[in-house]
């Protein structure tokens, strides 16, 4: 019987079934390594990307905050300038109030029939206080002072005798009326033009 020996080819196939395994795993290990490596390599990029992203967002924030403050300010100053303005155009109004209202006054006058003794005004009303030659002197008044597109609601308050030296026929009287505002008046004043 001839005997062979196969524990030279057994251990020789025991070598290289070791050396395939363990370059499998060097292999798997390198690919994994260069995986990982390229994967770090990535995530660094994307954040040194994001983080420049942040850079230019918060230099922007800061210029968008810079411009809201500006302007709200400018707000803050238009608002400031309306009130100055809303100031200054009652001004304008109430300065010719009471020109016009003593123009007024003059015009509606019945000349050498009556008298003013006093004239005074309180917000929007109107008191005048005087005397006429006789009632009919006082309600030819109170209709021009319907007339005069100045005024509404004109109440006569009092009339009574009054003796001033040796005339005793004279009449004191006491009217209130409102006055309209000017906005109304301007617009009366178109609209007659346009009658016209």
């Amino acid at each position: 019987m001839i005997r062979v020996n196969l524990l030279p080819f057994r251990a020789k196939r025991k070598k290289e079934n070791i050396r395939r395994q363990v370059s499998v795993f060097l292999l798997t290990f390198i690919f994994a390594a260069i995986v990982l490596v390229y994967i770090n390599i990535r995530l660094n990029h994307k954040t040194l990307k994001l983080q420049a992203d942040l850079a230019k967002i918060t230099v922007e924030l800061a210029d968008y905050k810079k411009i809201t403050k500006e302007i709200e300010e400018i707000k803050e100053k238009l608002s400031l300038l309306k009130q100055k303005m809303t100031v200054i155009s009652n001004l304008e109004l109430n300065r010719k109030g009471p020109v016009h209202l003593l123009d007024t006054m003059t015009r509606v006058v019945i000349k050498n029939r009556m008298w003013f003794t006093k004239l005074g005004t309180k917000a929007d009303t109107v008191t005048i206080n005087g005397i006429a030659m006789d009632d009919k002197t006082v309600a030819d008044f109170m209709i021009r002072l319907e007339d005069s597109t100045l005024f509404s609601s004109i109440d006569l308050i009092t009339i009574k005798h009054e003796k001033i030296k040796e005339s005793s026929n004279l009449k004191g009287f006491a009217i209130t009326c409102n006055k309209i505002q000017s906005k109304n008046i301007s617009l009366n004043k178109a609209n007659g033009k346009a009658k016209k």
